[in-house]
């Protein structure tokens, strides 16, 4: 396997147009490492330097692929030094976080892609937190997929809302323990959301300062998949406990949780841990049997490298799907289930170590 040293000199043939100096030299390229057949690297061009960041990258992907043993090239996006962090204000100010009235902690629940659960992780540890005590608030942001009504049995509601504009209240609605609300709650069944950045932005803020939350222990936040406007909206506004990353074991939900993952830590915003997701399937027939369907071991991987917890390892289960279409979660509807037992586990670890440690 090639060095990081062999690595960094493959790296001096990549230079930027301009002046003709490597990047590394320039300090454009950053921390290139290896793991495994892996080689990643991150990239941190300046602003008059961006529109060279296509022909870049694929210069750095060419100049790791000639290593031999390198099979795949992760490139990262950071910022030169000195930039100002990912959605400062002018004049390189960074906005201040509002912390929520009456809300003592915010954890959000975030994945690189979707399919992988990341609702149902979510749902399910709100309700385990509530399980153990705790006062819980649930906050669906996944504002163009809202699933979290259904599958706590409650599509069919309406939240009271009072006053109007600015001064505008929403009372969340009690399910299973928990307060939750959720755009799922505010449109019709079959009506899609069509909004771009700033109403997106817009109707989170209102679902983190404009509802009745009460007193609570910790809001969970369910966010959408992927990086894009809800998790900077939320990162961006309220100061959070950390957040969770849900993969799967498959490489492919690997590949995006990474993203994921790298940009909280850029933002600022602690990772408290990894859970993996559909770990294995366990037969109703046969309880004592797993198949890892979707591979084994990806999570602790992603863990590894990042140097976060390995939170849990789900498995999968008849129950947890049937739980989440009927409206009652699996730690509920089927508390003596594996997955239950894990969820219960997950949420004593965070009560313990996060939201009351000591």
């Amino acid at each position: 396997m090639p060095s990081v040293e062999q690595a960094r000199v493959a790296l001096e043939v990549v230079k930027d147009a301009g002046s003709g100096r490597s990047l590394l030299e320039l300090g454009w390229l950053q921390d290139p490492r290896l793991q495994g057949e892996r080689a990643l690297v991150r990239l941190a061009l300046p602003g008059f330097a961006q529109s060279q960041q296509a022909q870049i990258a694929q210069e750095i992907k060419q100049a790791l692929l000639g290593l031999d043993g390198v099979d795949d090239v992760q490139i990262e996006v950071g910022q030169p030094a000195g930039a100002a962090p990912i959605g400062a204000a002018g004049h390189g100010q960074v906005p201040e976080r509002q912390p929520i009235a009456g809300v003592k902690h915010v954890i959000a629940v975030s994945s690189g892609k979707g399919g992988v659960g990341k609702s149902t992780v979510a749902v399910n540890l709100a309700c385990a937190l509530a399980a153990s005590g705790l006062r819980v608030g649930l906050l669906d942001a996944d504002i163009y997929g809202p699933n979290a009504p259904t599958m706590l049995g409650v599509a069919d509601r309406t939240p009271e809302v009072e006053g109007e504009g600015a001064s505008q209240v929403l009372t969340p609605i009690e399910t299973c323990g928990i307060a939750m609300v959720s755009m799922g709650l505010l449109i019709a069944e079959n009506q899609p959301v069509i909004w771009r950045g700033p109403m997106l932005n817009g109707i989170i803020r209102q679902f983190l300062y404009q509802v009745a939350w009460g007193e609570r222990d910790v809001v969970v936040v369910d966010l959408p998949p992927g990086t894009g406007d809800a998790q900077l909206s939320l990162a961006q506004a309220v100061p959070m406990a950390g957040v969770i990353i849900v993969t799967t074991p498959q490489q492919v939900s690997l590949q995006d949780a990474r993203r994921g993952l790298a940009m909280f830590l850029q933002m600022g915003v602690a990772v408290l841990g990894v859970v993996e997701n559909m770990s294995a399937f366990i037969p109703p027939d046969a309880p004592e049997k797993r198949y890892p369907i979707f591979g084994s071991g990806g999570g602790a991987r992603l863990a590894a490298e990042a140097d976060v917890p390995l939170l849990a390892e789900l498995p999968l289960e008849m129950p947890v799907r049937e739980g989440g279409d009927s409206g009652r979660p699996v730690v509920l509807s089927a508390p003596n289930s594996q997955t239950a037992k894990a969820f219960m586990g997950l949420a004593q670890r965070l009560r313990s170590h996060v939201l009351i440690p000591g």
